[in-house]
């Protein structure tokens, strides 16, 4: 074994002496307050009436529900009264009573707003199944007006019985995926679609609460030229339209059919990108947002009849803020970060000033999880989903768009069958290549390696540097001319880590190939999460952890914090340290933790604040403790000052 020494010190012994005080963090604001998964909810009113309902979530604040005077765009906001009620994934305004329901993530619940009954504001009914339940992925209305609810991650069924308030849970679904995705046929025929790793089936008996799966199975969801559309006809049965095949659901049976009908407008058996619902109001009125971006207030009515004119209305929510993800340090040594669902891209000055929201950055939306400094002055940021490229000059004007003058450029997915999904690294070689590391798409195992030139716009991508894993950081070895590769057991949503830990790898980017994985004689390696530079010897810090993410959802196993002192060349652990339990976890949303000072002190935040690295032992002592709330994002270290978020705050604290 090639580890020459591990010391794990008492914690009473690295609680260093000069903390700082609580009076030195800095509040800089909060830059981003859009809003997510926004959705507009047409409908009539009691009394016959046209009535707008829309829907958006918010980290602060939680999820709200607005009502629209379709006269002047005013909006009457209702917030939900569940704490921690964000995300309103799913939702549905039902056809019958023009109540609308919406499911909620993180927390699994159920709500509902009657417009007949303001007063009562968004009621929160409960819990969708305890324990099973954090992720609604589909609210449908059954003919009998039972409300059921298909959720993530244990592919279980919920019905709410609107009359009594009663909550009936059915369980699992489906012992191998995730996701489950309910419709209700006017027949009460009632049937689920499973996703990730694979489409099919399920029909499902609300008398006994038996269920068997039919029809075809889809293997390789991700491939774009297959079709599997599960959907509510204009008839109100349900079918599927496939490429194995066409077929109408009833009772228990997929029955093969020579033709379907077209689907049933507001009517979706899975998620859509897209903030209407094709419907149209009494009068003939139709309403659709005429802005995207994470924040969208301009709105169009339009009428069937083409002699009434088109209202143009600006909506007047309020939002409290959306979480930060991402913060960097750009080539002008300003800062920069993305918000997360809406992905806006803000900047401030390195003294904390001048904060702004500069707005989309990507088509993506979702955010941003990486970015690098290359060419004269210039930014690149890979972003989630579909791991999309935009380039930022900050020289020039801020005109987001996809084609000549934009200003962020978004110059789409790393690569075109979309494998990389999730853009943890990304770094620059001399050659001007941009190297990006990704987790990959939903239902697929390992991540890529990819490369954009953006002198050529030429791309490449490998589909594993080791199986089953996936790019977590990057680093360029200039006394190698490598990339050093630090990977992780991520693998798609819906799938469950399939090994018990990273690697190290050395990519020659010159040849475009591995050169050597393994864990260089790290004990107990888990998932190689950070890398930097020691500043001497070529040697390099490494951050060995187990997110809690992966632990959560992809059923990971926990595993100790480790610091290594590693040296590339000679693929060995020089020094490496067990993190104490007691000082917690690595920020929810960054791993990459590790932060080189300019006098060559390596720092580690965690969430609970900042540690002083040794650089003999690899032990960390404590620099810093956060006074309230958490680190979620690690930001730039410029001198001494650390920028950091703590959910939609930006902040910073001046080490010692």
């Amino acid at each position: 074994m090639n580890l020459l020494h591990r010391l794990t010190l008492p914690v009473c012994l690295m609680i260093s002496s000069f903390l700082t005080s609580a009076s030195d963090l800095h509040e800089i604001g909060i830059p981003v307050k859009g809003v997510n998964w926004v959705r507009l909810h047409p409908g009539r009113s009691a009394d016959g009436r046209p009535s707008l309902l829309g829907s958006m979530g918010q980290n602060n604040g939680g999820l709200f529900v607005f009502e629209v005077d379709l006269a002047t765009g005013h909006c009457r906001q209702f917030n939900a009264q569940a704490k921690d009620a964000d995300y309103p994934i799913c939702s549905m305004r039902s056809l019958r009573t023009g109540i609308l329901y919406l499911g909620s993530s993180w927390d699994g619940r159920l709500h509902r707003f009657d417009p007949a009954h303001p007063e009562r504001g968004v009621e929160d009914l409960g819990s969708i199944d305890p324990g099973s339940a954090t992720f609604p992925t589909g609210i449908q209305e059954a003919p009998d007006g039972g409300i059921w609810i298909g959720a993530y991650p244990a592919a279980c069924l919920t019905r709410f019985d609107p009359i009594t308030g009663e909550f009936k849970r059915y369980g699992r679904l489906d012992e191998t995926d995730k996701y489950l995705y309910p419709l209700c046929g006017d027949d009460g025929t009632i049937a689920a679609q499973t996703k990730t790793t694979r489409y099919h089936l399920i029909m499902f008996d609300p008398k006994t609460g038996a269920h068997v799966p039919v029809g075809p199975v889809l293997d390789d969801p991700n491939n774009p030229e297959r079709r599997f559309l599960f959907f509510k006809g204009t008839d109100g049965l349900l079918y599927l339209d496939s490429d194995m095949g066409k077929f109408r659901l009833q009772g228990m049976t997929a029955t093969p059919v020579d033709t379907v009908p077209d689907q049933m407008p507001g009517i979706h058996a899975t998620y859509k990108h897209g903030y209407q619902v094709d419907l149209t109001m009494p009068g003939g009125w139709r309403a659709a947002f005429t802005e995207d971006g994470g924040a969208p207030r301009k709105l169009d009515l339009t009428n069937t009849d083409p002699s009434i004119p088109t209202r143009h209305l600006t909506l007047d929510w309020v939002g409290g803020g959306t979480e930060l993800f991402m913060i960097g340090l750009g080539p002008d040594h300003r800062v920069y970060g993305s918000s997360i669902l809406p992905e806006h891209l803000f900047r401030c000055e390195w003294d904390g000033t001048g904060l702004v929201n500069l707005g989309q950055c990507s088509l993506s939306l979702g955010e941003a999880y990486s970015m690098a400094a290359y060419g004269d002055g210039l930014i690149a940021l890979a972003s989630y989903p579909a791991a999309r490229i935009s380039l930022y000059d900050p020289k020039l004007p801020y005109r987001f768009g996809l084609g000549p003058g934009s200003n962020p450029l978004d110059i789409g997915p790393l690569d075109p069958k979309e494998i990389a999904y999730r853009p943890h690294a990304m770094a620059v070689t001399p050659d001007g290549k941009i190297w990006i590391g990704a987790a990959p798409n939903y239902g697929i195992r390992g991540g890529p390696l990819g490369w954009y030139d953006p002198k050529t716009g030429h791309r490449g991508l490998h589909r594993e540097v080791v199986p089953d894993t996936s790019p977590n950081c990057l680093l360029w070895l200039p006394e190698l001319k490598q990339l050093l590769v630090g990977l992780g057991t991520e693998p798609g949503s819906g799938v469950a880590v399939q090994r018990p830990a990273g690697a190290f790898a050395l990519w020659d980017p010159a040849r475009d190939q591995l050169v050597q994985a393994g864990d260089f004689g790290l004990k107990d390696l888990a998932d190689v999460c950070s890398l930097v530079p020691a500043g001497h010897d070529g040697l390099v810090y490494a951050l060995s952890c187990r997110p809690a993410y992966l632990i959560k959802d992809y059923s990971a196993q926990p595993a100790p914090t480790t610091v290594a002192l590693l040296d590339p060349a000679r693929r060995r652990i020089v020094a490496s340290a067990v993190v104490p339990a007691a000082f917690g976890l690595t920020p929810k949303f960054s791993v990459d933790s590790l932060r080189l000072a300019g006098d060559g002190t390596v720092y580690l935040v965690l969430a609970s604040g900042v540690y002083r690295v040794n650089p003999d032992t690899c032990g960390v002592s404590s620099a810093w403790r956060i006074p309230d709330g958490e680190i979620d994002v690690t930001g730039p270290l410029v001198g001494r000052r650390l920028f950091f978020g703590t959910r939609w705050k930006l902040r910073y604290i001046d080490l010692p």
